[in-house]
């Protein structure tokens, strides 16, 4: 039964087939500020495979411009991008495969082209599409995409054309390997143009690192650039710190900034799964992990579980070191987890999981005098934190919860106690 969000959504789109073309702009910009306040699974309802069909058939009747089926196609792809919303409707719609013909003989035309038009029809099959035909097309949309990013004109329509080219770009994932010569330096300035200008909004700056992070997963060659020359962990950090201030942690109204925080969640799984090099500015990224999970955990279920995901995703990054964590707080952070007297699964697994990393990472003996002695102290200060805490009583009582966990998520979590223990 649809609720009032969804009917009005409904209506809106229904009423379209009677506009003339002015008139339909205007409705276009009503129906995309109804998403605006529509919750995930409200979007998810109203972005059927029939609604995309009659966009392809009142385009075929000549009823709506192709300008316009574009207006709202963008800000489709762009909701679900920003609320993590599914839309295979798109996938299996006729509009899909009208955008998807329109696309190969744009690229075909030697001469004549629309360019303006196809960066819109790519950024359109990217937000709304979660596969692309060939590796051929997909080095066509990286080219062309990251040349509108690369616009600085200080104007807020530019603005929003760089923000969703990077938005559509951040939409290619980490499973597709794309040769870094064809976005390594574009992206790079991209960057460091907004680090030194601040040009960019925190959504296109987010999505920018959230493209080449998913290229790190296939190119650990990207690590140097990621890590030391553009500063990745100072600069998430810093946007976290940013982002927190502007959330309403008291649940308030729903803003765009929890979303964003999200996204960038998910680009510290990737860049902790592709991390091998170290710096300084990592227990940094960790404490503004932390105190995000503080401040969230009351009231934002969501965003306090991926902090606890990226926190494991760093005890089991051989680029993050064990005093990151120390010093970052996460230790403390993660034993906080595991000594409330309710704890849902998923929490108790990704903890269990933090300290078994931790545990077989203190075991590794250093290759050199100097790493060994200080792997010793770390070590020490580790057992000295977690016997005051009375850690091993409390993973203890997970006993009976292991082999329900490790049966759950078909992973290889000990069941042996002792190996979540850190000894001197």
């Amino acid at each position: 039964m649809e609720n009032g969000a969804e009917k009005a959504f409904n209506k809106l789109f229904s009423e379209l087939e009677d506009c003339k073309e002015e008139e339909q702009k205007v409705k276009i910009e009503e129906i995309n500020e109804a998403m605006e306040v529509m919750r995930k699974e409200e979007l998810e309802s109203v972005f059927t495979k029939e609604q995309f069909d009659k966009m392809e058939q009142m385009i075929e009747e000549k009823k709506m411009l192709m300008e316009n089926a574009i207006l709202v196609l963008k800000h489709i792809g762009y909701m679900k991008e920003l609320k993590f919303t599914s839309n295979l409707s798109f996938e299996r719609s006729l509009l899909s495969k009208r955008f998807e013909e329109m696309i190969g003989d744009g690229n075909e035309k030697k001469e004549g082209k629309d360019e303006k038009l196809l960066d819109d029809l790519y950024e359109c099959h990217l937000l709304n599409k979660c596969n692309v035909t060939s590796n051929e097309t997909l080095k066509i949309y990286v080219r062309r995409l990251l040349k509108v990013a690369l616009k600085k004109e200080e104007k807020e329509e530019v603005g929003k054309e760089v923000e969703m080219a990077l938005m559509a770009l951040s939409c290619i994932r980490e499973y597709f390997r794309i040769l870094k010569k064809l976005y390594l330096e574009e992206i790079s300035e991209i960057i460091q143009h907004h680090q030194e200008h601040h040009n960019l909004t925190q959504l296109a700056y987010q999505s920018a690192w959230g493209f080449l992070i998913s290229r790190f997963v296939n190119e650990k060659s990207l690590g140097d650039a990621i890590v030391n020359e553009l500063h990745f962990a100072r600069e998430a950090a810093r946007e976290l710190e940013e982002l927190s201030k502007r959330v309403d942690w008291k649940r308030g109204k729903e803003t765009k900034e929890e979303y964003i925080l999200l996204r960038w969640f998910r680009t510290f799984n990737n860049f902790f799964r592709g991390c091998k090099l170290w710096n300084e500015e990592f227990a940094g990224l960790i404490e503004s992990i932390v105190r995000i999970l503080r401040t969230a955990k009351d009231n934002y279920g969501e965003i306090s579980n991926q902090c606890i995901s990226s926190l494991r995703n760093a005890a089991d990054s051989t680029g993050v070191k064990v005093e990151d964590l120390l010093k970052g707080g996460a230790v403390d952070a993660v034993l906080e987890e595991i000594q409330q007297s309710i704890i849902d699964r998923k929490t108790a697994y990704e903890c269990l999981n933090f300290f078994y990393f931790i545990s077989w990472r203190m075991k590794e003996k250093g290759d050199d005098k100097m790493k060994e002695a200080k792997r010793k102290i770390t070590k020490r200060e580790l057992f000295e934190k977690l016997e005051e805490e009375g850690y091993e009583d409390d993973i203890s009582s997970f006993y009976r919860l292991l082999c329900f966990l490790k049966k759950i998520y078909f992973d290889k979590l000990p069941t042996n106690i002792s190996v979540y223990f850190v000894n001197v």
